[in-house]
């Protein structure tokens, strides 16, 4: 490794609070697909298979902080929090902030549209920096590292997450104005396999009063639960109360 190289990335380490033993881990993390394409004498593997463990470790590590901070938090308000924080946005942002896409390898391809900044190749080369970290100095340190840069959205997130999913809500509502439950039909499930679109309604008493869609079932169904909180006149399920 050139010495300007290594000075640069021992300048990434200090800003992500870990010192690598082993600073071709993380050089590994910073070399995009693109540029491996263009150098394939010399430039090693891309940060894919990093990025695919990367994503795993962080997974890990922001459930179980938020496990473990919130006692009380439902599944599903630890759900929504999680999906706040391990997103490609959030992560870009969060890669953004550390001015990664400056230590990043691309081929020219990519650096001629700007892809240092692109929020997929940050979110991207973040998770496979973590993979670095964890590999260099084991979950711990991996943790270290992402409470600090994560932790504070983390608890942000649970904070904004609601304290009951749509299809709960809806449920309650129906059972104590109407004592029924609502009835979820699939419309149907269009696309491939691995990525479907699902289309659902919701029946009241019957009555089909909305629908949803989502790339899951569950996701659509939420989405119909939520239509129907939206759209349902209360005063027609002789609901008094107001909100």
């Amino acid at each position: 490794m050139e010495p300007d190289r290594a000075a640069a990335l021992t300048e990434l380490s200090d800003k992500l609070g870990h010192r690598f033993a082993d600073l071709e881990l993380l050089e590994a993390a910073l070399r995009h697909s693109s540029y491996v394409h263009e150098h394939p004498d010399h430039s090693g593997l891309s940060n894919e298979r990093l990025e695919f463990l990367g994503d795993a470790v962080l997974e890990l590590v922001i459930t179980q902080l938020l496990y473990e901070r919130f006692p009380q938090a439902s599944e599903g308000q630890l759900s929504k929090a999680r999906s706040g924080v391990v997103n490609e946005g959030r992560l870009a942002a969060t890669a953004r902030a550390l001015d990664l896409g400056r230590y990043l390898l691309l081929g020219k391809g990519e650096e001629s549209q700007n892809g240092h900044q692109k929020p997929s190749i940050l979110a991207d080369a973040l998770e496979a920096v973590t993979a670095a970290i964890y590999l260099d100095g084991g979950l711990a340190a991996a943790r270290q590292v992402l409470l600090a840069l994560l932790g504070p959205a983390a608890e942000q997130a649970i904070m904004r997450a609601p304290k009951k999913d749509y299809k709960t809500r809806l449920q309650e509502r129906v059972q104590e104005t109407l004592h029924i439950t609502p009835r979820y039909l699939l419309l149907s499930a269009e696309g491939p396999d691995h990525d479907k679109l699902f289309s659902v309604s919701v029946e009241i008493d019957g009555q089909t009063m909305a629908t949803g869609q989502g790339r899951s079932k569950k996701e659509a169904e939420q989405h119909a639960a939520q239509q129907c909180l939206d759209l349902w006149p209360r005063a027609a399920a002789g609901d008094g109360e107001s909100n």
